[in-house]
């Protein structure tokens, strides 16, 4: 009697049993899916789909060099406004050595191209009062300062100039390839670009090279071209350049026309195109 009562009883309970595991294993699947679904589970995270990571724009920028000329492009002046206030600044800072030299000016490399050095290096830094105080008298400001370029805070910092061929890359920084010092031949041949030897092609702030291979030590000189007031008719322009010094001369700045010069007694000073030593205008490559 008792055993009969109790069977159903123990059926009853085994329903409710199955039922529950069931029911749990139902929500587990759920579960698992949701997860699954979401990215949770972490035994599941070698199928969701793989993130790159967002490239530092900066990371790689001081070394770029889009046209391959061996400056990089944050060294490069890519602006109009750039190019121009430094073209006024360049050339004012080596006409007015002719005036009156600089202090600024080290003593030891006055010569050709060091007068280009020095003007290219100044006319980079921030022309503030105590920059015009440590200059000299004669000193205005002539132009806004280069925004583009801060010479203490550069790539390249006082390593102006380019000393190899071959374009811009990791380690010329490190290995000698930038220096602070560049000859006449090291300008010409890593820091500017050919422009024509017709002086209707060239710009303020333009070199002139010329080369004697007779002269040993130095066959290489440069000038730099200044323009002229009005910039409509620049076959009356000026250049500026150092005699170069010897052990018994320390050379002068000289400012002359190019007319002028057209006439020199030495044939092999005229910037004319007929003249086989005159190598013609060159730009600096930070503004082509």
């Amino acid at each position: 009697m008792f055993a009969l009562l109790k069977r159903p009883q123990i059926s009853v309970a085994l329903l409710l049993s199955v039922a529950l595991v069931l029911l749990f294993s139902y929500f587990s699947v759920v579960s698992n899916l949701a997860r699954n679904y979401t990215g949770d589970n972490p035994t599941h995270t070698k199928n969701k789909p793989a993130t790159s990571p967002v490239a530092n724009p900066s990371r790689h920028s001081v070394s770029l060099d889009s046209d391959n000329d061996g400056i990089p492009d944050s060294a490069e002046l890519q602006s109009f406004m750039d190019r121009e206030n430094f073209r006024h600044w360049f050339t004012a800072i080596a006409e007015g050595q002719f005036y009156r030299v600089s202090e600024q000016w080290n003593a030891e490399q006055r010569d050709c191209s060091g007068l280009v050095r020095f003007a290219w290096r100044e006319a980079l830094r921030r022309h503030d009062r105590v920059w015009f105080q440590k200059m000299g008298h004669g000193y205005t400001a002539i132009a806004p300062d280069v925004a583009r370029y801060n010479l203490a805070q550069s790539p390249l910092g006082e390593k102006l100039f380019r000393s190899n061929f071959g374009a811009y890359k990791d380690g010329d920084l490190s290995d000698g390839t930038f220096s602070e010092f560049a000859d006449a031949r090291t300008l010409k041949s890593f820091n500017t670009k050919f422009i024509s030897r017709d002086r209707s092609q060239a710009q303020p702030g333009d070199l002139l090279f010329f080369y004697q291979p007779w002269v040993q030590k130095f066959p290489f000189h440069v000038m730099i071209f200044l323009g002229n007031s009005t910039m409509r008719d620049r076959s009356n322009g000026s250049v500026v350049y150092h005699t170069g010094s010897s052990p018994t001369d320390q050379g002068t700045v000289k400012k002359v026309a190019l007319t002028v010069l057209d006439h020199h007694p030495n044939k092999r000073w005229r910037p004319v195109e007929s003249n086989t030593n005159f190598l013609g205008f060159y730009r600096l490559k930070i503004l082509d």
